[in-house]
């Protein structure tokens, strides 16, 4: 049961961030930040908040400052919109995974054309 509640409390702050980052959070260095998941221990003082970045490594680290600054601000506003005995430490946390799926579809695509030229003998 209490990894059910700390899943459902996980889901409630990603939901929180996501909504901070469009609508309060004006910091200029934070780009197109996408919060991919949050985990949170099993005692809820702890959340890992995981995001990804579009644009250039520079822009990721301004972005990654730019939530490291943000982190008072996170955890106050959490303190106000969920209930929660103890408003959770955050964690801000890269997460190369949607990086890493475009870079792999990029080289499936290469893959692809380099052998089109073949391919059209198939499709007679």
């Amino acid at each position: 049961m209490e990894g059910k509640r700390s899943e459902k409390v996980a889901d409630l702050i990603r939901k929180e961030i996501s909504q901070m980052l469009v609508k309060s959070i004006k910091d200029p260095r934070i780009g197109f930040v996408t919060i991919t998941k949050v985990t949170v221990s099993e005692d809820c003082r702890f959340a890992k908040v995981y995001f990804s970045v579009a644009g250039t490594p520079q822009e990721r680290e301004r972005s990654i400052k730019g939530l490291d600054s943000a982190k008072g601000f996170v955890r106050k506003e959490l303190g106000r919109r969920i209930r929660l005995r103890y408003t959770p430490e955050i964690l801000f946390q890269f997460d190369p995974s949607i990086e890493y799926a475009i870079h792999m579809e990029e080289l499936i695509q290469s893959i692809h054309q380099e052998k089109e030229p073949n391919g059209d003998e198939e499709g007679n």
